[in-house]
């Protein structure tokens, strides 16, 4: 590690923190690049004839994709964050460019394939990041802040597409999202290197992030085979949790937008307007379950602890994704959905930081990758499920369902989870 002396040093006091706001950034533009089709699907199944079927088999590409987390994350974990990330996010650029290129709903669903395959190192590479630069006691606060990133970039689609199909075309957004991860590549490989090989962190930062670490979750030298690493309970009580969580998260990232138009009857610029909306709310979302988690800690409740309570607030909150179909004021309906915008985040980022709580830090983008892997799999067969019925049996159904699901994870959550010795 190399530290530098007087003012330098000074400048970068908390260089773990210009990291994850880095990283953020990638986030924003990971959650931008997957959330483009959503907003103009609408544009583009009417110019290229795709149903709401094909549709649903489009998204459900992205999610088979996706659902191979573990390999993306037990990658990262092999060769590191710097060279590992920047492969991905490079990849999954060119990818998202490649769209603005693509016609009929199966080029659409290869390249949805290909996209969910190298995105879904964002959350891996996001966990091993947040358990190798903080402290225990921070790490909520710093998973809550990368995840403000997913949702920040589902803020930013609407007004994209929208800017696109009234300037250029919806093929145009594709160009730009893909183009912004490119000029991010640059920015990471100049600025990021692990704690212990960082040349602007200062001696007093290392020791803070260090010394902050569970011992037991230190990196080994010996990483142990990855089937041990598949029979911890701990890891499929966090899995199950999220399969049940991720749900929402599909339908207001690719549905929502359909649900509106057709629905609701709002055209573009209602889209543009008000689609933003719910994860404006996810942000702070983002930023609610850690505060909530350490609110706890204050009053003596444990971490484990504070992080099932935290789950179980936002899985109460969601309840009133059930409401969202039965109310006929479309200001409302846009409410409700705020509301789990909101709670889904809470969540989220409360049981996605638990694998920072639970295993080393050479297998966090693992295990995360396997949770990963879960959720989309959640997301996958509601979007399947969804698209197949949702001509005969409308969305209220599948509302009352999301809002139910989150109290069933966080009934798995207190009683399977076990505390770490």
């Amino acid at each position: 590690m190399i530290t530098l002396p007087g003012t330098l040093v000074q400048r970068f006091r908390h260089i773990r923190w210009t990291i994850i706001g880095l990283f953020v950034v990638a986030m924003v533009i990971n959650y931008l690049a997957r959330s483009v089709l959503g907003v103009a699907a609408p544009a583009i199944m009417a110019e290229q004839h795709i149903s709401a079927q094909q549709y649903s088999w489009i998204t459900g590409a992205f999610q088979i994709g996706i659902m191979f987390q573990p390999v993306a994350g037990y990658l990262l974990d092999s060769i590191g964050l710097k060279i590992g990330f920047t492969l991905f996010v490079t990849l999954w650029s060119l990818i998202t460019m490649g769209h603005g290129l693509a016609s009929g709903w199966l080029g659409f669903a290869g390249l949805r394939g290909a996209l969910g395959l190298v995105e879904g190192s964002a959350q891996p590479a996001g966990m091993k990041l947040v358990a190798e630069w903080f402290p225990a006691r921070e790490r909520g606060v710093a998973g809550g802040i990368y995840q403000i990133g997913a949702s920040f970039g589902a803020v930013f689609a609407p007004p994209l597409v929208a800017w696109a199909v009234f300037n250029h075309s919806w093929r145009a957004a594709f160009f730009v999202a893909g183009g912004l991860g490119l000029v991010w590549v640059i920015a990471w490989l100049a600025w990021y290197a692990p704690p212990a090989r960082h040349r602007r962190l200062s001696a007093a930062e290392h020791a803070h992030i260090v010394g902050g670490q569970e011992a037991a979750l230190a990196t080994r030298r010996v990483r142990p085979p990855l089937r041990d690493l598949l029979r911890r309970r701990n890891l499929w009580a966090i899995a199950a949790a999220r399969f049940l969580a991720d749900p929402v998260w599909g339908m207001l990232s690719l549905w929502m937008p359909l649900y509106l138009v057709q629905v609701r009857h709002f055209d573009l610029k209602q889209i543009a307007l008000f689609a933003w909306l719910p994860f404006l709310a996810a942000d702070l979302g983002c930023l609610f379950g850690p505060a909530v988690v350490a609110w706890l800690q204050r009053r003596g409740v444990g971490l484990i602890d504070a992080r099932r309570w935290a789950f179980t607030v936002g899985a109460v909150l969601m309840m009133a994704m059930m409401f969202v179909g039965t109310v006929t004021n479309p200001v409302a309906a846009i409410a409700l959905l705020c509301v789990g915008g909101f709670a889904h985040q809470t969540l989220s980022v409360t049981v996605i930081t638990m694998a920072s709580d639970m295993f080393p830090q050479d297998q966090v983008a693992t295990a995360t990758g396997v949770s990963g892997t879960a959720a989309n799999l959640g997301v996958l067969i509601f979007t399947l499920v969804l698209g197949s019925l949702v001509a005969t049996v409308g969305y209220q159904p599948f509302f009352v369902l999301l809002g139910l699901l989150d109290l069933v994870g966080a009934a798995i959550l207190w009683t399977l989870i076990r505390k770490p010795a």
